[in-house]
């Protein structure tokens, strides 16, 4: 049984990926977020509720102890300083295990005409605040895997493959719950994807930009 530290618990992927962690592992949830009351009924028996701010270091730090495993699902033109305030706080506790959700052209990986338009979309502060966080991670010693998502939807779907740092992104789109599925077979094995930073997209969506666009 592994403790799993979810930061930033109310995202839509959090919430798919606490799903399948309560369905597939025997794993016990901290659910670490600003306003808990968004989260409605929660399992008692296998999760707990932290009202906390991934800016202050005395609540993570607090939150960190006795965890295995830190899933960090956040947002925000602050990423950075969240990524520093968690890293600091995993370093501290003596917690390894990170795995962090950006977004692809954190590297400037996006070929093409696709990779043209993510630009278009993202920059102006979002990839270059996100590709800020990741660095902090990077330099670290964590045993962390950054997941870069492409652009998501809410479809019904588990379908997905990935790409590592440093190989061409591929596909436009993916599924959340596509990413909520990945996350789960991280903690079900914290041994894979370490210190890798791994794109993941639905296969066969390449283009310009997304479907629905």
């Amino acid at each position: 049984m592994s403790n799993v530290l979810i930061l930033g618990a109310a995202g839509k992927i959090a919430r798919l990926a606490e799903q399948r962690l309560l369905a597939e592992t025997d794993a016990q949830l901290t659910l670490y977020l600003r306003r808990p009351e968004r989260l409605g009924n929660v399992a008692g028996n296998r999760e707990k509720v932290i009202d906390g701010d991934t800016t202050k270091p005395e609540q993570l730090v607090a939150a960190m102890h006795g965890q295995d495993i830190v899933y960090a699902n956040l947002a925000g033109a602050n990423i950075e300083e969240q990524a520093t305030k968690v890293v600091a706080a995993m370093q501290q506790t003596g917690v390894k295990r990170l795995i962090w959700i950006s977004t692809l052209g954190i590297y400037d990986e996006v070929p093409g005409e696709f990779g043209k338009w993510n630009h278009q979309m993202l920059d102006g502060g979002y990839l270059q605040t996100y590709s800020a966080a990741a660095k902090v991670i990077e330099a670290s010693d964590l045993d962390y895997t950054i997941v870069r998502p492409a652009w998501l939807s809410n479809k019904d779907e588990i379908d997905y493959e990935t790409t590592q740092k440093g190989e061409p992104f591929k596909g436009t789109e993916v599924a959340r719950k596509s990413v909520a599925a990945f996350v789960t077979k991280l903690v079900q094995d914290p041994s894979q994807e370490i210190r890798h930073s791994v794109g993941l997209n639905k296969p066969n969506t390449d283009g310009d930009k997304p479907e629905w666009y």
